[in-house]
């Protein structure tokens, strides 16, 4: 095999961070469709935060030529011609859910289709993009070979090694996350397996087939998802007991096998996503899925419950809601964190909105524009002024840091309420979730 170099296809929250450490020992082109990311990627500056933009800075290069006389480095690009000359193609395009929870592989197939249209004999293409098991073999690689009129593992090969990045989260960076690799042959698996090994720290497990990786990535999201499903489901039965759940569980905690999650909304583009493509490929094969499928509609339940009980909370304090000012602080749907992508502070938004309240959302990490293009709302990443003693009820969604700087009694009218749906502000909620 030719002197190796890669191609990242997708340079988003995966992508780029993937991109950026191959690009330590590797010549590595990124690719994306969108050319807005692409030209602020070469300015060497990451929307997404994921990438800090002097360790982004040290491994850009602006031409190919750069490339080939460093050996190494990272080249930015919308030009499809410009990966022409890889020969290993990782993807690492979303996978989300449309409005009924059906998986939608368009990301995939696009991303198939442009690699196929440069794939050559020897190439190997490696899938990072969550989905159920047997989708990389049943579903990209007939795309592959079409676009390409090649023979699967006799001219070009597959591999699969699902991505585990955390968004956000600085300690738990690319490298120092353990990697599940595959191939389509035992020899590929190898090949696959040292190339990651070259770069992740941490270390790497080979596993024997496609549908073992592909299966571990998306029992990873689910298994989560059901925990924090069950945290919620005890939040509410305590909050009708008016026991703190948040106590409850510090207390469980003390015993060294318990484990330890907590109650709250759960989005994201991992978490409240990867459990439909398992149940999917499930009921395609005959078997309804009860316990995955529970813990969804609880999880999805939540945006609801905390709106109805943030009314509650104003009644009980004698409120009124109909035309009640309401801050809602934070829209990502994690803490520190700019992607909003899937996130379930929306749900709390629209519930709350459907009472007749004027809400008012307040995240200093979102992007208003995106908030805007994506669900339609506005989203200020300062608060104004002029809201000093103005909101009614104050319902926190998002444990950023800048939300425990603030002074909350600075923004309450009289008798309003706080609503604490991370349990962050101790003694400044009102409420016991």
């Amino acid at each position: 095999m030719a002197k190796t170099t890669i191609a990242i296809i997708g340079l988003g929250y995966v992508g780029l961070p993937l991109a950026r450490l191959f690009a330590t020992k590797y010549p590595v082109i990124g690719f994306d469709i969108n050319e807005n990311r692409v030209a602020k990627l070469n300015k060497g500056h990451d929307d997404t935060l994921e990438v800090e933009d002097d360790i982004l800075q040290e491994v850009l290069v602006q031409d190919k030529s750069q490339l080939e006389n460093k050996g190494q480095g990272l080249l930015c690009t919308s030009e499809v011609s410009d990966i022409k000359d890889c020969n290993v193609f990782i993807v690492t395009v979303p996978t989300p859910v449309d409005k009924n929870n059906r998986p939608i592989l368009t990301p995939l197939y696009k991303a198939s289709e442009t690699i196929g249209g440069v794939l050559k004999k020897g190439d190997i293409v490696i899938y990072e993009s969550t989905v159920y098991p047997g989708a990389t073999e049943e579903e990209c690689v007939p795309v592959l070979e079409r676009t390409s009129n090649l023979k699967f593992n006799e001219d070009f090969f597959v591999g699969y090694s699902p991505e585990r990045i955390n968004p956000g989260d600085k300690e738990h960076t690319v490298e120092k996350i353990l990697k599940v690799t595959s191939g389509s042959t035992p020899e590929i698996g190898k090949k696959v397996d040292a190339l990651y090994a070259e770069v992740i720290t941490a270390g790497t497990h080979l596993a024997p087939t496609i549908k073992v990786a592909e299966a571990a990535k998306v029992i990873e999201n689910s298994q989560r998802d059901i925990n924090i499903a069950f945290v919620n489901e005890l939040a509410k039965i305590f909050n009708m007991m008016d026991i703190n759940t948040h106590d409850v569980l510090e207390a469980a905690g003390t015993k060294w096998n318990f484990l330890p999650f907590k109650p709250g909304l759960v989005g994201g583009h991992c978490i409240g996503v990867d459990p439909y493509y398992l149940a999917q490929k499930a009921q395609e094969l005959g078997y309804h899925p009860e316990i995955i499928l529970a813990g969804r509609r609880m999880n999805d339940s939540m945006g609801q419950y905390v709106a109805s009980e943030v009314v509650k909370l104003m009644l009980k304090h004698d409120l009124k809601v109909k035309n009640a000012k309401i801050l809602v602080l934070g829209i990502t749907f994690k803490e520190n964190c700019p992607d909003v992508r899937n996130t379930k502070v929306v749900d709390v938004v629209k519930h709350l909105k459907d009472y007749g309240t004027n809400v008012t959302i307040y995240d200093p990490w979102a992007n208003p524009e995106e908030v805007q293009h994506e669900y339609g709302l506005p989203c200020h990443a300062e608060l104004d002024s002029a809201s000093h003693k103005a909101y009614d009820a104050i319902v926190l969604t998002v444990a950023h840091k800048q939300f425990l700087e603030l002074n909350l009694d600075d923004y309450k009218s009289n008798n309003a309420v706080v609503y604490d749906v991370k349990g962050i502000l101790g003694g400044k909620a009102d409420n016991k979730l």
